[in-house]
């Protein structure tokens, strides 16, 4: 019983410190990694839960950070639907695209936040779909894949992000 405590102990100290170590090593560079800020921006706006005291403090570059928005004020979402697929961790979403402007989009960037009956559980995605919206008109997107999302998302909000001129 000593001699395989002395072995766990001559083979199981260095490798827990070599661990410890690279960790602390790690642990800084996670934490100046930086959230997406358009992606942000656009769940705040879904959820409406941004207050005003966060509308203060946010930076211009933070409140208009979805280039071109002037494009994005005549196109809508909606029809938003929320189906699961692939044993439930899949999510699907359908929804129907309006184009009310004087050209066609294409390249329709769209987010998503996905949520927990009880809210504690939020997964967002964001996709890109390649496809193109005639000039006033509308399109719909039936099943789209958004992405794996947490088995208790029962609720899901999607927002335009962005879009280019076809």
């Amino acid at each position: 019983m000593a001699k395989q405590l002395k072995r766990m102990l001559i083979i199981g100290l260095p490798v827990i410190v070599i661990v410890a170590l690279t960790g602390r090593l790690l642990l800084p560079r996670l934490a100046e990694t930086k959230p997406d800020l358009a992606l942000n921006t656009a769940v705040m706006a879904m959820t409406d839960d941004l207050s005003e005291e966060d509308y203060a403090k946010s930076t211009p570059s933070q409140l208009v950070s979805v280039p071109d928005a002037a494009e994005l004020n005549r196109l809508s979402l909606s029809r938003q639907s929320f189906r699961r697929g692939g044993l439930g961790s899949r999510a699907l979403m359908t929804f129907t695209v309006r184009n009310a402007n004087d050209y066609p989009v294409k390249d329709l960037e769209i987010a998503c936040a996905f949520r927990s009956r009880d809210g504690r559980y939020v997964t967002e995605r964001r996709r890109v779909i390649a496809e193109t919206v005639s000039t006033k008109s509308r399109k719909a997107f039936p099943m789209t894949h958004m992405g794996f999302v947490n088995i208790k998302a029962e609720k899901a909000k999607c927002a335009l992000v962005t879009a280019s001129r076809a």
